[in-house]
């Protein structure tokens, strides 16, 4: 059985070589809504997101759909991206 929290959680940042990560869990009435938007077949577009509630700086891209979860969103951006603008770092 899902773990569904009453608010919006997130998790701490990790890291690899290249990402900075994150994974956000949504609340079953969010879920609900997130399903009408993508039917589960799709990721989210950051305005997407954003209209769900989910709240954090710029540069974060959902990047991947968790089949058993689909309620936890998986978020990474590159290491190094301006938390304000979302613009990566240049080579």
């Amino acid at each position: 059985m899902p773990h569904y929290p009453d608010e919006i959680e997130y998790s701490e940042k990790y890291y690899d070589d290249r990402y900075e990560y994150r994974h956000v869990i949504l609340t079953k009435a969010i879920a609900k809504d997130m399903y009408k938007i993508t039917s589960g077949k799709r990721l989210l577009e950051d305005d997407e997101w954003r209209g769900l509630g989910v709240q954090q700086s710029r540069g974060w891209a959902h990047y991947e759909i968790h089949r058993p979860e689909p309620h936890i969103l998986l978020f990474r951006r590159l290491l190094g991206t301006d938390p304000t603008t979302g613009k990566a770092p240049t080579k």
